[in-house]
């Protein structure tokens, strides 16, 4: 059949160019528009390994990321709801830039830009990253790895629990703020994209709320504490309201992440507190659910980054701030090697002894034991479904009953301490419960170096109130670690000379 000839008129061809503009063109530039303005899928990268970790994505963002201006706005609408001047009330910590200003996200918070919007959500360093100081006033050195000493998890979490219920978390309330902080909102933000992220940012953390009352009934944790595992209960619809009370107020201390690699090789250790796990890929898998990731967006490459620095980073030496009595530590030597070697290491660099990292039972060791009834049977079998279809599906959870023996590296850091982190200083730790404090404050990060902990005696300092730590409540108890086989009826010279010795660590 003849295909008809094309008209050759001007006005005939003008027509045909603005029908194919019309029909074609003009619908796949607004694909390609829209494809660019809501289709990328870019975290912010950092070119350091340690930046990395402190800002870096893990790709929680993904599905429990706010969007950068509404985590910008939300301390100053919604700032009732926070013990103080925003997230640095949560303990929170900021660097700043060279040119002296604070850098506008927090340690532990990364950015990626996903669906169109930017978007904000903690990362590993929120609960391994901490300050030290050598007095009040001096200015605070950052460490990255050691456990989150002023972070209050709890808090964190209650504010935006409390703050989505409230009717100031509406676009009403929102862009007004958003606008006075200088939201580089286009119009398309402003009346379509930001107000549609509210209402759905709001439901989001409305509905995680009902799966997190349980959360309110618990006593506070204070900073520097997290109870991991009945937070995990949730995401397998454990009913909460029907658990076993003794599984509930085991908020256990965050730990210390430096030098991975020699507790993998030459043999795993057993690891979280309670030693539920010997593989070192799991283990940082499932800390990863706290960030906010899910099977489906976890950010292998950026998590293999943090995976990588941490097996070989190291802590700062005590010597970096404070001085060490060389002849009181070579006294303290021996005196290590006799009690605590076997289960701690020979040295904070060197982890041989025919107990580290493996489970010491709960009868011996004596210590708190609501972190070891929080973690299940029925719980280390749900975690075998995790990942599941995944070449690394888990499958090393394990039910102990007891608690793990941990190297000593970095330890002088590592204040509170035992798992629950119910004793203050390693002074304390070497006298018998009876003796050690009942009653001491946290989040203070000026450092006792006779002690080797934080001051913790001082219920404020300089405007700051500390957290009343009660080792009478449920799951505080500060008992156990103590006997003839752990220290605590050494002569008090010789206490001494144990504690100047751990500062080497």
């Amino acid at each position: 059949m003849p295909i008809p000839a094309v008209p050759s008129s001007p006005r005939w061809k003008r027509r045909f160019q603005a029908l194919v503009a019309i029909v074609v063109v003009l619908p796949a530039t607004l694909v390609l528009w829209l494809v660019g303005r809501f289709g990328a899928d870019a975290p912010v990268d950092y070119r350091g390994p340690v930046e990395h970790f402190k800002y870096g994505s893990t790709g929680g963002e993904h599905e429990m990321g706010f969007p950068y201006w509404i985590w910008r706005a939300l301390p100053e609408v919604c700032g009732h709801y926070l013990p103080g001047p925003g997230y640095a009330s949560l303990g929170m910590l900021y660097e700043h830039n060279p040119d002296g200003s604070l850098k506008d996200l927090p340690v532990g918070t990364s950015k990626r830009r996903y669906q169109g919007v930017d978007r904000v959500f903690v990362n590993c360093a929120v609960c391994h990253t901490s300050t030290v100081r050598t007095a009040p006033g001096e200015p605070p050195l950052l460490v990255p790895g050691m456990p989150a000493a002023l972070f209050n998890m709890k808090a964190f979490e209650e504010f935006f629990f409390r703050c989505a219920a409230d009717p100031k978390f509406s676009k009403e309330y929102l862009i007004p703020e958003i606008r006075r902080q200088g939201g580089d909102l286009d119009l398309l933000d402003r009346y379509l994209v930001y107000p549609a992220a509210i209402a759905i940012m709001r439901d989001r953390v409305l509905a995680l709320k009902g799966r997190f009352e349980w959360v309110f009934e618990q006593k506070d944790w204070g900073p520097g504490r997290v109870d991991t595992f009945n937070s995990a209960k949730v995401i397998f619809n454990f009913p909460m309201a029907h658990l076993d009370p003794k599984e509930f107020d085991a908020p256990a201390d965050f730990p210390s992440i430096w030098l991975q690699r020699p507790r993998r090789e030459p043999r795993a250790m057993e690891l979280h507190w309670d030693g539920n796990n010997t593989d070192m890929t799991e283990r940082n898998k499932s800390a990863a659910f706290g960030t906010g990731v899910t099977p489906p967006t976890l950010d292998l490459p950026r998590i293999k980054r943090v995976e990588d620095w941490i097996l070989e980073a190291e802590p700062p030496a005590f010597a970096t701030l404070f001085a060490i009595d060389p002849a009181l530590a070579a006294r303290g030597a021996p005196i290590y090697q006799e009690y605590c070697a076997a289960c701690h290491g020979a040295s904070g660099r060197d982890f041989s002894g025919e107990n580290v990292g493996r489970v010491t039972p709960l009868a011996e060791i004596g210590t708190d034991r609501r972190r070891l009834d929080s973690y299940s049977e029925t719980l280390a079998v749900n975690q075998a479904t995790l990942y599941a279809g995944y070449p690394w599906r888990f499958s090393q959870f394990r039910k102990t009953h007891g608690y793990a023996n941990m190297p000593l590296d970095g330890v002088w850091l590592r204040a509170p301490y035992l798992h629950n982190g119910s004793v203050p200083s390693l002074r304390d730790l070497l006298e018998p419960a009876a003796a050690r404090p009942a009653v001491f404050w946290r989040g203070n990060d000026v450092f006792d170096p006779v002690k080797v902990g934080f001051v913790s005696d001082q219920p404020e300092a300089g405007g700051q109130k500390f957290f009343r730590f009660d080792t009478r409540a449920a799951g505080n108890g500060n008992g156990g670690h103590e006997g003839q086989a752990y220290g605590t009826a050494l002569a008090a010279d010789d206490k001494a000379a144990l504690v100047e010795f751990l500062k080497t660590f």
